[in-house]
């Protein structure tokens, strides 16, 4: 599945113009084909994967702010009172 989703990313970035002005060389079914082609492939990975019991892991933007936030231990309780860098 990993090597279609793969060779599918490979071709559209081959054959897509470097300029939107271009016309593409690929026909708007093609495109459509190539598209249903990766939905497949990407609704078969999330198959495989709840089976194997993995969890699904989402795409995120680096600046977008973590659900979990990390605590530094000097901060938890008193511990950071006797802290001589303070």
């Amino acid at each position: 599945m990993m090597v279609m989703r793969k060779v599918l990313a490979n071709i559209i970035k081959d054959t897509t113009p470097e300029f939107k002005t271009m016309k593409h060389p690929l026909s708007a079914n093609t495109i459509e084909d190539i598209r249903q082609c990766l939905r497949l492939i990407a609704a078969r990975e999330r198959e495989l994967a709840d089976a194997a019991g993995e969890a699904q892991s989402r795409p995120y933007f680096t600046d977008e702010k973590p659900r979990a936030e990390v605590i530094p231990i000097s901060k938890i309780g008193g511990l950071g009172k006797n802290d001589p860098e303070k």
